[in-house]
């Protein structure tokens, strides 16, 4: 079991998931406003997290679709993400996530 902690409005959200789960669904699951209007489909960014910066670099880069898309988030930072777009391993358990 993976452990993710979700941070949003000055909250800690613990969580848990199975490995291979998408973070979209683990926050969902947890209460996060996360919208994921597009189902996934890296045709809007209304999934945008930032992954704590000590963690950011065990996730793979994100694609270039997953990139063009944070461009267009005005909070975007160096580690921001598309939970949709983040699936989860063994090596993210204890994970922190700002929800914006």
């Amino acid at each position: 079991m993976i452990r993710l902690v979700f941070e949003h409005r000055g909250a800690s959200v613990p969580a848990e998931a199975e490995a291979g789960a998408r973070l979209l669904d683990v926050a969902q699951a947890a209460g996060m406003p996360l919208e994921g209007t597009c189902g996934g489909q890296l045709a809007c960014a209304t999934c945008h997290v930032v992954i704590a910066a000590d963690w950011a670099g065990r996730l793979p880069p994100p694609g270039e679709a997953e990139e063009d898309m944070l461009d267009l988030v005005p909070a975007a930072t160096r580690t921001s993400r598309l939970a949709c777009q983040v699936r989860l391993t063994e090596a993210l358990d204890g994970m922190v996530v700002r929800v914006t």
